[in-house]
C-alpha cells in the first residue's frame, strides 16, 4: 500500500489517512492546502507541538477541546495566562495535560505577538523560507517521505530563536506538510493534483501587522 490506498469510494489516498472518517476528512479537506493566515498557522503549529510523542489522530480528536481550553487559540489571550490558568488546564481531561507543552504554548504566544508587532507578520516570516511558494515533494512511495528538511531545520532554528517551544525540525516539517508549504501527498493520491493546483493559484497576502482576521481551520 506504499503507493496509495484505494478506498471504498474509489479514491486513492495516502495510506496514513486510514479509514477513520475524521482522519479521512482531514486528509481530504485540510492536509496540504496552502495556509497563509497568521492565526491559523499559529494554531496548527501549537497543535503540532502538543502532538510530540503522540499520534496526530489523538490531537485531531481533541482539537475542539483544545480550541475551547486555549481561548480559540487567540495569542493575545494565551500570552496573558497566569499560573492559576495553567493549573486549570492541567486538570482539563479534554486536552493533553503536559505542563511543559502548556507552558510552551504560552511562551510561543508571546513570541508570536512579538513577531506580529515587530515585523511583516508570522505568515510572512515562515513562508519566506520557501520564497513565498509551496514546494511539491512529488513523492511516489510512502517510504520516500522525509521527516525533516533543510528548510524545516532553518525554520525551527528561527522559531526557537524567537522563543517558540516544541518546534524541532521534525515537528516543523510535519507542520509544513499540513499547511501546504510542501505538497507531500503521494502522486497517486487524489489530493496531490488538487493541492498542486492550489499551490499554483494561491499567493501570500500583502505584508501586514498584527492579524485581526478570524482564524480558519488548522490542526
Amino acid at each position: 500500500m506504499s503507493a496509495g490506498h484505494v478506498h471504498a469510494d474509489g479514491l486513492t489516498r495516502c495510506p496514513w489517512a486510514g479509514t477513520d472518517p475524521l482522519y479521512v476528512a482531514y486528509h481530504d479537506q485540510e492536509w496540504g492546502v496552502p495556509e497563509w493566515d497568521d492565526r491559523a498557522l499559529y494554531e496548527k503549529l501549537m497543535l503540532d507541538g502538543f502532538q510530540a510523542g503522540l499520534s496526530w489522530i489523538t490531537i485531531l480528536r481533541k482539537r475542539e477541546n483544545f480550541r475551547r481550553a486555549f481561548s480559540e487559540f487567540d495569542p493575545e489571550k494565551i500570552a496573558r495566562y497566569t499560573p492559576k490558568k495553567i493549573e486549570r488546564l492541567m486538570q482539563d481531561a479534554g486536552i493533553v495535560r503536559n505542563r511543559a507543552k502548556i507552558e510552551g504554548a504560552v511562551n510561543s504566544a508571546r513570541a508570536y505577538l512579538n513577531i506580529m508587532d515587530s515585523g511583516p507578520g508570522f505568515s510572512a516570516l515562515l513562508w519566506d523560507h520557501l520564497g513565498g511558494k509551496p514546494k511539491d515533494g512529488k513523492i511516489k512511495k510512502r517510504g520516500q517521505t522525509p521527516t525533516e528538511s533543510e528548510i524545516s531545520r532553518a525554520m525551527s532554528k528561527q522559531l526557537i530563536g524567537h522563543g517558540f517551544k516544541f518546534v524541532g525540525p521534525t515537528i516543523v516539517y510535519a507542520f509544513m506538510q499540513a499547511v501546504g508549504m510542501v505538497n507531500d501527498h503521494l502522486v497517486a493520491c487524489h489530493r496531490h493534483a488538487a493541492c498542486a493546483k492550489l499551490a499554483r493559484s494561491s499567493s501570500p497576502p500583502p505584508l501586514r501587522g498584527r492579524s485581526t482576521a478570524k482564524q480558519s481551520g488548522g490542526g
